[in-house]
């Protein structure tokens, strides 16, 4: 940014972006982190948002980007598979199909389907509409956003992945150009391979869950269904609790929200061994509350999967979360060191004195992003869209005008990225933090998919401004040329 629109001041408006995008994407990583450790090491997750904190702060300042680009290597083969494997279990379980994209929508098989008088067979997602319906919800497949919305976080997400700086700066851990693209190409294959499994995993999820829990009983008195462990388990975290309102002994799992608040615990248990929990909302019969987050790690024990398997999507969702904290925290530190001390305040700066800032930076880091995992803005996914939505909004049109439009100047394009991520950032506190509420969303857009509208308005207040402010110089027009055909290639521009 800075050599490109041959500004410091363009540099420090990068850095600023990179660091708001940055905290606000760990946000939810740090989450992630601490429901891991709250439910396998059964301990509180404000205790756990903390011991992700130090092993993070351990290797992100300790191992810099060498160590750190080897680990994300190493988790992202974790990852993948700890999240494939569970889900074609439960796909083979549910619907007797190996491929959980088909199983979602297949017909049900295994021991629900069994269920199906005559001999008939059933969708999954029939099967998923009816219990919703049966139990006061709407339909799982009725479409709760306008078509405008789903457009808008699709386009969010996608060019908000293209201008995320802790993978913009991957690309340089690797020594050639060609490397880059090839390792860029296996990436979209197996993040393809992620998201398209992810809504299979999410129906899987929802029938079990509803299968399971709605109309249990902790004591099997009656012939009742009985609550299975892992359900007591869960609830110990705190992460998931059940209210007894109607003093029958089950648990009755219906729409409207089960608590008043989030829920309070004391040590003695309900007369039919439910955690006590305060902050009960009498006006709906709801009795079962769920931390969303929970849910994918949840999802084997909810289907009784093996134990390794269980452990495998631990592995996976920690590695994930780790990973993805490390390289951002990577950014802000250098950001701080590099960006702005060596690049614009402190030129004299020796190496060792700048790597000194980036551990203190880190440090700093680590304990905003702690603060942030432990009082989030959002459930996981919805604070990841947020983090999506500012980088689509400031990052990825600079990128764009960058290397494509050589008219694109430093006022041009500084304008532009601080209208998008101003306008993406206040559209999003405002409806997340300062009481707004949906029927006043703009066109129907919801803050996790404003940030691609907040792009369109970079991209044009970029256009006009450029439009009337002095032409970029040659030199950097040069500068867009070579970037264009890389050294080594046979282009006209080859020779610079």
């Amino acid at each position: 940014m800075g050599d490109r629109y041959y500004s410091n001041g363009a540099r420090i408006v990068a850095v600023v972006c990179a660091i708001f995008v940055s905290f606000t994407y760990v946000a939810g990583q740090m989450r992630g982190v601490g429901v891991v450790f709250s439910r396998f090491l059964e301990v509180d997750i404000n205790i756990g948002v903390m011991i992700g904190m130090a092993i993070v702060f351990f290797y992100a300042v300790l191992g810099g980007m060498k160590g750190i680009t080897y680990t994300q290597a190493a988790q992202y083969c974790v990852l993948i598979f700890a999240y494939l494997v569970p889900a074609i279990f439960i796909s083979i379980l549910l619907t007797d199909h190996l491929i959980p994209q088909i199983g979602f929508g297949g017909s049900l098989g295994g021991a629900i389907g069994s269920q199906v008088a005559n001999g008939e067979t059933i969708k999954l997602l029939d099967k998923l509409n009816q219990l919703n319906v049966e139990l006061g919800f709407a339909e799982y497949t009725s479409g709760k956003k306008t078509t405008l919305d789903v457009l808008c976080i699709t386009g969010a997400l996608m060019a908000g992945t293209a201008g995320l700086p802790h993978v913009i700066v991957r690309f340089y851990t690797v020594p050639k150009v060609r490397d880059a693209r090839i390792s860029a190409g296996w990436a979209l294959f197996f993040i393809a391979l992620l998201y398209t499994t992810a809504p299979a995993v999410a129906a899987f999820a929802r029938t079990n869950l509803i299968e399971t829990v709605s109309e249990a009983s902790y004591a099997d008195n009656n012939g009742d269904k009985v609550i299975p462990q892992w359900f007591k388990t869960w609830e110990d975290t705190g992460l998931l609790a059940w209210v007894d309102k109607n003093d029958d002994g089950k648990v009755q799992y219906v729409a409207g929200a089960a608590l008043a608040g989030k829920p309070v615990f004391t040590d003695e248990r309900g007369s039919h061994g439910q955690r006590m929990v305060s902050n009960s909302n009498p006006d709906t019969k709801n009795e079962l509350y769920v931390d969303r987050d929970i849910i994918v790690l949840a999802n084997p024990e909810i289907a009784n999967l093996p134990a390794w398997v269980i452990a495998l999507v631990a592995a996976g969702g920690l590695a994930a979360a780790l990973s993805t904290a490390a390289g951002l925290l990577l950014v802000v530190s250098t950001s701080i060191s590099h960006d702005l001390l060596k690049r614009v305040f402190i030129p004299s700066i020796t190496e060792k004195q700048e790597l000194l800032a980036a551990r203190i930076a880190a440090a700093f880091a680590v304990m905003i992003a702690g603060y942030f995992g432990i009082n989030p803005p959002g459930f996981v996914a919805q604070v990841v869209a947020f983090a999506f939505g500012l980088a689509c909004s400031s990052f990825f049109p600079a990128i764009i005008l960058g290397i494509f439009v050589k008219r694109a100047n430093r006022e041009g394009v500084v304008s532009g990225m601080l209208a998008g991520i101003i306008f993406t950032a206040a559209y999003i506190i405002y409806f997340k933090f300062m009481g707004g509420t949906p029927d006043q969303y703009w066109f129907g857009i919801s803050p996790e998919g404003i940030g691609a509208l907040g792009m369109l308005l970079n991209f044009a207040v970029a256009f006009v401004v450029s439009r009337f402010t002095p032409e970029t110089p040659q030199e950097v027009q040069e500068l867009v040329e070579h970037i264009r055909v890389p050294a080594g290639s046979s282009g006209p521009s080859a020779a610079h």
